[in-house]
């Protein structure tokens, strides 16, 4: 186990699950071997969430999992890149045999950014953003539709990761920013189409500064590796923001990983019964 990946978000664990706010539902998160996705992986399997443990990384993707079953609640690893049909074939079926031919939640959370000035954002760079952050996550929910589009009483729910840069734009991230807002209208289209009928919310939630691989100093090597390609994360140490770096965050400090699933949490959860269509900005108040 890689505790220092998982010490930030398992630190309130109990040695037994609760029946909680999604007692005998099934989620699946994607990206979910670390950062937010992992958070969220364990808060919802507190709640009593059987959680499909989605990621590009199976050694990470196993450690979640193997987390949740160790506290004693229900959880499955499936690794592979989200970006291939295979992979969200093999998601989806794992959550119908986990939870007993129901999914009730999925969590479109993997992502990453590979950043460039207008002028010099490469074709590639661009369509593999898009395919990541807009492409897979449509995939996800039309491979699904047959679990969602049901009449049982039950709640379904789907929650989209999309970031500030999506509702304001930034500089350095034209291809993120576009596919970062692009999910927005994803997820109101499917709030329009699959509520009235079949009860399914959709929302979204644009997250600021918060800490994690993305937002570390740019030296310390992290990288995501698809189809071969190494892509750097995380920011320049030049760039990074010191204290006063906040100082258009009324709350001065960036999110941590765990108060980030938390919002997704409470989007998915009966907390949340008449919220659908909406984009939650959890940003420390930055924006206002």
């Amino acid at each position: 186990m890689a505790a220092d990946r998982l010490s930030l978000v398992t630190g309130h664990l109990t040695s037994t699950f609760p029946a909680g706010l999604l007692a005998d539902q099934t989620a699946i998160i994607t990206g979910a071997g670390q950062g937010i996705g992992a958070a969220t992986a364990l808060l919802f399997a507190k709640e009593g969430a059987r959680v499909v443990v989605a990621d590009l990384d199976e050694t990470k993707a196993r450690e979640v999992a193997a987390a949740i079953t160790a506290a004693g609640g229900k959880a499955v690893a499936v690794a592979g890149d989200i970006m291939l049909q295979a992979t969200i074939d093999a998601v989806v079926n794992a959550a119908v045999q986990l939870g007993e031919g129901k999914i009730h939640h999925i969590v479109n959370n993997a992502g990453f950014t590979w950043d460039g000035v207008i002028h010099k954002t490469t074709d590639k760079q661009w369509d593999m953003i898009m395919d990541l952050h807009t492409k897979a996550p449509f995939r996800l929910v039309r491979a699904a539709a047959p679990y969602f589009r049901v009449k049982d009483g039950e709640p379904r729910s789907i929650t989209n990761v999309s970031s500030t840069s999506g509702i304001h734009g930034n500089a350095g991230q034209a291809n993120y920013a576009t596919a970062k807002m692009g999910i927005l209208g994803l997820t109101k289209t499917i709030a329009k189409e699959w509520g009235p009928s079949f009860g399914v919310r959709c929302n979204a939630v644009a997250f600021g500064s918060v800490t994690t691989r993305l937002t570390a100093e740019k030296e310390s090597g992290a990288f995501a590796e698809v189809g071969g390609e190494k892509i750097a994360l995380g920011i320049p140490k030049a760039q990074q923001r010191g204290a006063e770096g906040f100082a258009m965050v009324p709350l001065r400090r960036a999110g941590t990983a765990n108060e980030a699933a938390m919002s997704i949490l409470m989007l998915a959860s009966p907390l949340s019964a008449y919220v659908s269509g909406h984009c939650l900005e959890v940003t420390g108040g930055a924006g206002i």
